[in-house]
């Protein structure tokens, strides 16, 4: 099986053309191959499919073997190939297919090759029901702005931790907590928080989870907790998730950027409408996985 590796902002992924491939255990595959000792690593797998309804269809495995919604680093990598491989040397609009919904692509071309990318990532939905999630006793309305979650002490340790969760759904799950003054994005505790709220009783399918800095309105800094992966030097549709809670709660303009652990994304989102993400793709290295490894 040939596999390209590609990474957006740090966020890095294999990626295979499975198209005329007959099925195999994806999810299976993807546990070993993201493995970072005995596997290629990384942050999770796509596959190039036909679709009936796009230009092309893409499905996206984490390392636990978990099917993510949708993926805005991953759908970058995946318009680089496409455009290189399958449309070699043309530009113009691409669409594809995602388990949330038809996405559009823009690829932004240097002497043939894909360097950045604009994506349209759809509208979010702020309805508790798209997470999903179930609050208890909550009969507020919608979008829900800083909602407490306290978290025990027993599972902190030294002490508990009170969170304030914006909820977003971009096709998947988000939980947005923003630091108060003073505090640093880098000093928070992900690694022990983060698994903490993906599994919490509120989420029945789990969830992304993001801490974010306030810099400035057309700055912020974020870490993200992956929803079947673990913390990743940056989430596309995370960075989507952090600019709406970040426009609801009046804190940034219509453009913003966001600073994660492995570059800098563009978003821009009226309030209205798709929310609109610009960042760059890399190839990494090319190889091919042994039959045997995966059979």
């Amino acid at each position: 099986m040939e596999f390209i590796k590609y990474q957006a902002t740090g966020n890095d992924f294999v990626l295979v053309d499975a198209i005329g491939m007959p099925s195999k255990d994806w999810q299976a595959l993807s546990r070993v191959v993201c493995d970072r000792h005995f596997g290629v690593g990384a942050d999770g797998i796509l596959l190039v499919l036909p679709s009936k309804k796009a230009d092309y269809r893409m499905r996206i495995f984490n390392p636990d073997g978990s099917e993510a919604e949708i993926c805005g680093n991953g759908l970058r990598c995946f318009a680089r190939y496409v455009v290189e491989t399958r449309r070699k040397g043309k530009a113009g609009k691409i669409t594809i297919e995602t388990l949330a919904g038809i996405k559009e692509a823009t690829p932004y071309l240097e002497k043939g090759l894909v360097k950045a990318v604009r994506l349209a990532m759809g509208k979010p939905s702020l309805k508790l029901g798209d997470l999903p999630a179930a609050l208890p006793g909550y009969r507020g309305k919608t979008p829900v702005l800083d909602y407490p979650l306290q978290l025990a002490r027993s599972q902190t340790r030294p002490g508990g931790k009170s969170l304030a969760l914006t909820f977003v759904s971009m096709g998947n799950p988000h939980a947005v907590h923003f630091l108060k003054e003073g505090e640093k994005a880098d000093k928070f505790p992900l690694s022990k928080i983060g698994p903490l709220v993906e599994n919490h009783a509120f989420f029945p399918r789990r969830t992304n989870f993001e801490i974010v800095q306030v810099i400035d309105r057309k700055t912020l800094v974020a870490r993200v907790w992956e929803r079947g992966a673990g913390e990743t030097l940056s989430c596309g549709s995370g960075a989507c998730a952090v600019t709406v809670a970040a426009k609801l709660k009046g804190l940034i303009g219509d453009e913003v950027d966001i600073k994660l652990p492995g570059g800098v994304l563009t978003l821009s989102w009226d309030g209205k409408g798709e929310v609109i993400m610009r960042g760059s793709v890399e190839e990494v290295f090319r190889g091919a996985w042994k039959e045997e490894q995966w059979a």
